[in-house]
């Protein structure tokens, strides 16, 4: 399986275009989105080509590929107009024999992280900078943010195709990323 993740789109309809492009061209089989899909919230400034609704119609387009967790900046009203499922606060999926726990970020991340094993992943969003880190009992990865990237990042997505790498959702470049598994 191919999977695409992404996260923190934050109502981006320039960035959202750019993601759809980079997982059609990647010939992905499911895109993965960490949350934070349509609004910007309080403490980000307005994304390139902020337009909600924009992105609502383009994500509803692919909505049979699309598997998602709530981010702190979702709401039940979103719930109502996106035609996937948005509002769960975690997924829990198994690949290439590694249990990965995906998250937003805002209530489990490195700092509070969920019941874990040796060896697991716990995948996040909402930090907006890309990272990959062992910490000890667990892998903590990140794949930044496809519209607000923070911390002078790129604005990226992570493949995962039996190993992951981060590429650059404008150029496509592969981005090396910490210890990059």
């Amino acid at each position: 399986m191919k999977l695409m993740i992404a996260s923190d789109i934050h109502g981006s309809a320039y960035y959202c275009r750019k993601m759809i492009e980079a997982f059609e061209n990647e010939k992905a089989d499911r895109l993965l989105l960490l949350g934070d899909i349509l609004y910007h919230g309080p403490r980000n400034d307005l994304p390139k080509d902020y337009n909600p609704k924009e992105v609502l119609a383009m994500l509803n387009g692919i909505k049979e590929n699309i598997m998602c967790v709530r981010g702190n900046c979702d709401a039940e009203v979103d719930q109502m107009v996106l035609e996937f499922p948005i509002m769960a606060e975690y997924s829990i999926l198994e690949l290439g024999g590694s249990t990965i726990y995906a998250t937003h970020g805002h209530i489990h991340n490195p700092e509070n992280p969920p019941m874990l094993k040796q060896g697991d992943i716990l995948l996040n969003g909402h930090t907006h900078v890309p990272v990959c880190e062992d910490k000890g009992r667990f892998i903590y990865m990140n794949p930044g943010s496809v519209s607000i990237p923070k911390e002078n990042s790129a604005h990226c997505y992570m493949i995962y195709e039996g190993k992951f790498i981060w590429k650059d959702v404008e150029t496509g470049a592969v981005l090396e990323i910490g210890g990059s598994m």
